[in-house]
């Protein structure tokens, strides 16, 4: 099935596959986060701060935003009502600016409502993907943007980052890292989990159908997001 999945080359890069949950292909280590590259265009970096840019695909599209700082710096938190308990997650907002600015622009669009998170893994990294309005792995909002938050990043468990198809190309779909997970500082952090981690790891416990790879496929619980609730601090 072509699942835009998050593929974790430990070496080499935690990719958002488009073209395929980033199972481990023979060449490859069996633990990356990728989205096919010609699904997404990289942003175009010379576009300060955050480098909005068009890409394909355009699902649910609900515009471009258009980054202001003021609104940007405001912090948040986001609650995810899922059809397995809810998820609340405290925006980094001083740290990833751009990021969270077009995580609460799609929330509060209700891009998010009515969509389900489509991987699970289990071996090797320990995540659980979300944001695809498709369901494939293969969704994008119809924008890519810059990395950001990358210096020094790691994933402990609670982490929230976002997945991709290779530097500067962020776009909807993002993952919750429910264990500790040694990955390459590539994919942007840009909140932790303050609530629900008992149902990441419910979820996880169920376990996931191995259809990418062993380890890695769509959830045994589905996980619908039901909507996402941003709340000013």
């Amino acid at each position: 099935m072509n699942r835009r999945r998050l593929s974790l080359v430990a070496a080499a890069a935690l990719v958002l596959g488009v073209s395929g949950v980033a199972s481990a292909d023979s060449g490859s280590a069996p633990h990356t986060l990728a989205l096919a590259p010609h699904h997404v265009r990289a942003a175009d970096t010379t576009d300060s701060p955050c480098g909005f840019t068009p890409a394909v695909p355009a699902d649910r599209f609900k515009g471009i935003p258009v980054f202001a700082a003021t609104e940007a710096a405001k912090p948040y938190t986001a609650r995810l009502s899922t059809s397995q308990g809810p998820i609340t997650v405290r925006a980094l907002t001083a740290k990833a600016p751009c990021t969270t600015f077009s995580f609460r622009f799609l929330a509060q669009r209700h891009y998010f409502d009515g969509t389900h998170c489509h991987r699970l893994t289990t071996q090797h990294i320990y995540v659980l993907q979300c944001g695809d309005p498709t369901g494939t792995g293969s969704g994008g909002p119809g924008y890519s943007f810059k990395d950001e938050n990358l210096t020094g990043a790691t994933y402990p468990a609670g982490t929230v980052a976002m997945a991709n198809a290779g530097p500067n190309t962020n776009g909807s779909q993002f993952f919750f890292v429910w264990k500790d997970t040694q990955l390459p500082p590539d994919y942007t952090p840009f909140g932790t989990v303050t609530g629900g981690m008992d149902v990441l790891l419910k979820i996880a416990r169920a376990g996931e159908d191995d259809q990418n790879a062993p380890g890695d496929g769509f959830p045994t619980l589905p996980v619908g997001i039901r909507h996402v609730r941003i709340t000013a601090h």
